[in-house]
């Protein structure tokens, strides 16, 4: 029931795209009745080169509730290589946001010995928590950074006790059940230049689900979703009575439903399975859908998800968390078009591979990546580029013309997904040259920032 969106933040990167630039954070109008719309209204560049922004997080969010003195002000922007963290003011003027403050990363390293962050929350106890991929040299270890909420400075790590997981990526918390789960993308060192085949079956990607004891901040319990699964976005329900969620797995292509036991520990279950494609063309045989970023929406009934190599967004229907139904699906890029590369020899969902994704008269390089919906589920925004490397590694062609954002139209009643033919913004024009950009914030909090407690 919040307003509709009329802005939006994007971090927008320039490494390993052969530009000289630093990363930037793009302010995007996104209200169809402003003169801008689909324009980058304002640009704050960051001032080192080589960061790679990637996720952002909010100073407070709706665990802070009915707290008159904390403001949703501060958003804060870790650097997935350099391991720097701004802090940038968007309460003064939030269509022109400014630096606040830079957490240097030698202060991370010494204080944490840790590296390679990348999600923030806001906790109620008027911190800010940061995950982390690995150690300060590169090795993989899933721990957290605390940050004061109000001066930013580094208080230490969240994690307790020498027993923490292997690796890292993102992580939600739920206190009505005392707990906190995290997932592990793979080691920083390996996949932060790229994705060699050769490391999968060398348990260089990760594999669990990572369990914390809320209270204690003791890790407790580890959930095995499969070899090479790579799990990485998790969502629980946002409802905070409820004590069960999703991820998904990247490698694996699957989405698995976890939930709390009987016996009061957690366990998982494959519910979503996107099949791999038999193909010719393409840097292994068998092509995995790569689910890269899911979200559930506010009234938690859908969730939705992006196959960034196939190219297609999917909505299911998730009234019966255990049985999720396909209810809305479209193709907007991806590696198995029509007159690529890339042949597809067998599948087992499409008759035909799909037709070349165009909108306002240019093809859209790259597949599917991040999304967010709006507060009333009705509009999906979607960003195309996944990390630098990668990017470069499977769509070339996105680093060179830039990524884009597009909008799709969503059917709240029965569910499906149509594109909105209007709606394009086009990150290959900016003024420094084209760049990848990444995650998308709304000012007021959106689907994946806020957690309820």
């Amino acid at each position: 029931k919040g307003p509709r969106e009329e802005i939006v933040y994007v971090p927008c990167i320039y490494r390993n795209t052969g530009r000289n630039k630093p990363d930037f954070l793009a302010t995007v109008d996104v209200d169809p009745k402003s003169p801008h719309y689909c324009q980058v209204i304002h640009r704050l560049p960051m001032p080192n080169v080589g960061d790679e922004l990637h996720h952002s997080g909010w100073n407070t969010c709706s665990s802070c509730f009915g707290d008159a003195s904390k403001k949703r002000n501060r958003l804060v922007l870790p650097s997935f290589i350099s391991s720097r963290i701004y802090v940038v003011d968007v309460g003064t003027d939030p269509r022109a946001p400014r630096l606040f403050k830079v957490v240097n990363s030698e202060d991370i390293f010494w204080k944490c010995n840790l590296g390679f962050p990348h999600t923030s929350h806001c906790l109620g106890s008027g911190e800010v928590m940061i995950s982390t991929l690995g150690d300060p040299a590169g090795g993989g270890k899933g721990g957290f950074i605390l940050l004061d909420a109000e001066t930013f400075e580094i208080k230490g790590n969240w994690e307790k006790g020498d027993n923490v997981p292997p690796m890292g990526y993102d992580f939600w918390y739920q206190p009505r059940h005392n707990v906190l789960i995290s997932t592990e993308w793979g080691i920083p060192r390996c996949l932060g230049y790229g994705f060699d085949p050769k490391d999968l079956k060398k348990g260089r990607y990760g594999r669990r689900l990572n369990v914390w004891d809320w209270t204690t901040h003791t890790y407790i319990q580890a959930i095995d979703v499969g070899e090479d699964a790579a799990p990485l976005e998790i969502r629980f329900l946002h409802n905070p009575e409820a004590a069960e969620g999703f991820v998904g797995c990247t490698i694996s292509s699957s989405i698995h439903r976890f939930f709390k036991t009987q016996q009061g520990d957690w366990a998982a279950e494959k519910v979503i399975q996107v099949p791999s494609k038999k193909v010719e063309g393409w840097l292994l045989p068998d092509m995995p859908g790569f689910i890269t970023d899911i979200l559930i929406s506010l009234d938690d009934r859908f969730l939705f998800f992006s196959n960034w190599l196939h190219g297609d967004i999917r909505q299911y229907d998730i009234s019966d968390t255990r049985r999720p139904r396909l209810v809305g699906q479209v193709f907007v890029g991806g590696s198995i078009a029509k007159g690529g590369p890339v042949t597809v020899c067998g599948d087992e969902e499409l008759q035909d591979q799909p037709e070349p994704f165009s909108i306002k008269g240019k093809r859209v390089p790259g597949g599917p990546q991040m999304i967010q919906l709006s507060l009333d589920g009705k509009r999906l925004y979607v960003t195309t580029s996944l990390y630098s490397a990668w990017d470069r590694q499977f769509y070339p062609d996105l680093v060179r013309d830039g990524s884009v954002m597009l909008q799709l139209d969503v059917d709240t009643e029965r569910g499906g997904l149509a594109v909105n033919e209007r709606f394009l913004v086009d990150f290959g024009k900016e003024p420094e040259g084209p760049c990848l950009a990444h995650e998308i914030r709304y000012p007021g909090g959106d689907c994946t920032s806020d957690i309820w407690v």
